[in-house]
Order: structure tokens, then C-alpha cells, then sequence
């Protein structure tokens, strides 16, 4: 069993590095590599990632009620009578389509042979190159107002290469909806309000393994500490991510996932 204040330190460092492009799954790999902690099990996982789901849910509240009315208004329009938020509401379920539909071919493949420090690094270095490229690359032309379909595939099709830990879902859609023109702040909110629906149809496939396969041990203390942290700390961390990138870069993040790609690869060489 990891204690509370175990558990709400991971929730704290899962709801950062949900929306903060350095991957939160590879941190949720290596930290308990680093300090010798027992793997703190997929309950543990699908209670930190419904505290960021929540995050995201009352962040963009009033985004989600204006897309949840514009999804139904759709079917008494055609689609060249939609409206902006219409329009939102199907690129988000478009985009969503391609990570669903990996995540429910690969997820146990990626699970069983890729959570390893080895291939944590290796993605964490090629998500770098991704954003790299993108401040390199993108030509940041459009706003939040100026998405189009294309934005929705290429987004979509980016997302599915995060399931793979260390690649980070934030900094692969974020360089994606760069290069396909988007400006930083635009491309980071169209990622965090595409990730709510694959959030939430992770959590509810890995609730149903919980309840085929059995709960574990763990009081529901731990649960708690980790849903709570995880819950304010992405509140705060989706916040600082759309200001950040309304004048600055990706820059720091790129330094940080190479410097923690080293430090994957020296925990390696130590255990």
C-alpha cells in the first residue's frame, strides 16, 4: 500500500505533467524507479487521471456546456449552416476517433512492454524533437477562432502517439496543432479540450478492468489524496499553460525532457 502523502505527491506530479508537455506518465514511471517506491497500480492511475479529467471539466466549464448544446443543435442544421461552437463540437469528436481507437488496440501492448525507464527516455527525446520542430516549423498563423477540419485529423492522428509513456499527450498535440498552422495558445486549448473525452474513455476502460479483475488493498484514503492532488494542481496547471504560451515558448519544456531523458538513462546504468 503507498501511503496518502505518497500518493498525493504522484497526484500533485500527474496533474502538473498532464498539461505541462513532459509527459505525466513518464514521470509516474521513473519516480518510483527513482526512489525505490512499489508501483502504485492501476486503480491508483485511473483515480489520478479522473482528478484530472475534473480539472479539465471546470476549467473550460462554459466551453463544455456551449460544445455539449452546439454537439445536439448539429443534427437540426446542415453542416454549412454550423455555428463556431458546432463546428468545435465535431472537430473534438473527429479528433477523438484515432487515439480511441488505438488506445483500445494497443493499450495493453503499450502497458506490458513499454513502461520502462529505456523507452520512457527514448519518447521523452522524440517528443522533444517534436516540439522542437514545431517552434522551429510552425508558422502560428491562426487563433482559437480560425480551426478547421484539417486541424481536427491532424490532432486527432498526434494524439494516438501518446499513449506511448514519456511521449506526453499536451506536447505532441500542442507541436501538432503548431505545425498545421495554429498558434501556441490556440493549438494548447484545442488539446486540452480534446483530451477530456480520451481522459474519461481511459478511465472508464480501465474502472471496468478494475471491477472484472478486482479492487486492490489500497484504503480509500490513497485514492482520495490522489484525486484531490491531482484535480488542483491541473486546474492550476492548465491556467498557467494558456498564459504562458500567449508571449513565451516551448522552449524550457524541450531542456526539461531532454535533462530528464538523461537522468532516465542514469537511472538505468545505477539499478
Amino acid at each position: 500500500m503507498i501511503p496518502a502523502l505518497q500518493a498525493a505527491f504522484l497526484g500533485m506530479i500527474q496533474g502538473m505533467t498532464e498539461f505541462v508537455p513532459v509527459s505525466s506518465s513518464g514521470h509516474l514511471v521513473l519516480i518510483p524507479r527513482l526512489f525505490g517506491w512499489p508501483d502504485q497500480g492501476m486503480a491508483f492511475d485511473v483515480a489520478v487521471h479522473m482528478g484530472t479529467l475534473l480539472a479539465l471539466l471546470v476549467f473550460f466549464r462554459r466551453d463544455w456546456i456551449a460544445v455539449i448544446k452546439g454537439f445536439f443543435r448539429a443534427f437540426k442544421r446542415s453542416p454549412a449552416d454550423w455555428d463556431g461552437n458546432m463546428r468545435l463540437a465535431w472537430m473534438l469528436v473527429l479528433a477523438s476517433i484515432p487515439a480511441a481507437i488505438a488506445g483500445a488496440l494497443l493499450n495493453n501492448v503499450i502497458e506490458e512492454n513499454l513502461r520502462t525507464p529505456a523507452w520512457v527516455a527514448v519518447f521523452l527525446l522524440c517528443g522533444a524533437a517534436a516540439m522542437l520542430a514545431a517552434e522551429k516549423m510552425g508558422r502560428g498563423l491562426r487563433g482559437s477562432g480560425e480551426l478547421k477540419t484539417r486541424d481536427a485529423v491532424v490532432v486527432g492522428l498526434a494524439q494516438t502517439l501518446a499513449l506511448a509513456p514519456g511521449v506526453s499527450r499536451s506536447g505532441i498535440t500542442i507541436s501538432a496543432g503548431m505545425l498545421d498552422g495554429l498558434n501556441r495558445e490556440a493549438a494548447a486549448r484545442f488539446a486540452f479540450l480534446m483530451a477530456a473525452p480520451i481522459i474519461a474513455g481511459s478511465g472508464m476502460y480501465e474502472a471496468l478492468k478494475l471491477v472484472k479483475n478486482g479492487f486492490p488493498a489500497q484504503g480509500p484514503g490513497v485514492f482520495a489524496a490522489g484525486f484531490a492532488a491531482s484535480a488542483i494542481t491541473g486546474f492550476f496547471a492548465v491556467n498557467f499553460m494558456l498564459r504562458y504560451l500567449k508571449k513565451r515558448t516551448l522552449t524550457p519544456f524541450i531542456i526539461y525532457r531532454v535533462a530528464l531523458a538523461a537522468l532516465a538513462f542514469a537511472i538505468l546504468a545505477l539499478y
